[in-house]
């Protein structure tokens, strides 16, 4: 005989670009136990890539963070559900919405939020899959090396800069950790083209160092993370011309960012960084 099922409620979270036109991408779920809210649990998805196919300009970093706020508000209790509900509406009513609570019956919590989430968020298999590029494949570089290492959890992510550096200032630095003494930071920059944001770190760099020093009493390693020179487009010889061009533009970004003594690796040096952070976080 067949152990009973166990009766459950989930919602989803759905990403919404556009809310004239009514669009949206499911990209997480909510699911408890009925009658349990303590057992309420929550999962984003892994791949990004229906919700860059829906919003090329999307933040995913932002829904990253969004996914650990969650976590973070429902391991405070129980009564913690409809505060978070709130929050999503208040704070990204025309972004994110969170559908009604649906009835299920589940063998374990655990294979229903994975079946759930196969179901309704992640992209089928089989299908071509669309190649990242530019500051996002960056991130998920990032994020997978530090994940790898067993300390994403443990990062800081999405670090406002206003807190050292003035209110309104709009930058926010992809993740960081402190071991002691020291904040590590690191930051996401494309050099394929645009080198907007390698200015835009640069010319932050002075600021966010002093504000450290004054709020936290520590120093500032501000790292940024880019390609290698090799892997941008017009790299591989076939147009001298534009090589030439996007090499000194790739020179002119890392220089830029070095001469603020920002220190710049690329995505080959990720191992390395995060098993530094690994032993400094006694993971």
């Amino acid at each position: 005989m067949s152990a009973a099922r166990i009766p459950c409620e989930f919602s989803l979270i759905r990403y919404v670009p556009d809310p004239v036109k009514g669009e949206c991408v499911n990209i997480g779920v909510l699911l408890r136990e009925a009658g349990r809210p303590e057992t309420v649990q929550v999962r984003f998805t892994r791949d990004w890539s229906r919700v860059r196919c829906a919003d090329p300009e999307a933040d995913v970093a932002l829904l990253e963070a969004v996914e650990q706020e969650l976590r973070t508000r429902l391991a405070a209790g129980p009564t913690e559900l409809a505060a978070v509900l709130r929050m999503l509406d208040e704070n990204f009513s025309n972004l994110l919405q969170v559908s009604e609570m649906k009835a299920c019956l589940a063998e374990s919590v655990v294979a229903e939020m994975d079946g759930l989430s196969q179901m309704y968020v992640e992209p089928r298999k089989g299908g071509r899959e669309r190649r990242q590029s530019g500051r996002q494949a960056l991130v998920q570089s990032m994020r997978r090396s530090f994940t790898a290492a067993g300390v994403w959890e443990l990062m800081r992510k999405r670090i406002a800069a206003s807190q050292y550096t003035r209110p309104g200032d709009p930058l926010r630095i992809d993740c960081g950790y402190r071991p002691n003494g020291v904040i590590r930071m690191f930051h996401a920059v494309s050099l394929d083209g645009d080198l907007e944001a390698a200015k835009v770190l640069a010319f932050s760099a002075p600021q966010l160092r002093e504000g450290v020093e004054r709020v936290e009493a520590a120093k500032l390693e501000l790292t940024a993370i880019v390609e290698p020179w090799k892997s941008l487009p017009g790299m591989d010889g076939e147009e001298a011309g534009a090589g030439t061009e996007r090499m000194e533009q790739y020179r002119f970004g890392v220089e830029t960012m070095e001469r603020s003594l920002i220190r710049v690796l690329t995505v080959n040096d990720l191992e390395r960084v995060a098993e530094t952070a690994r032993r400094e976080l006694r993971v």
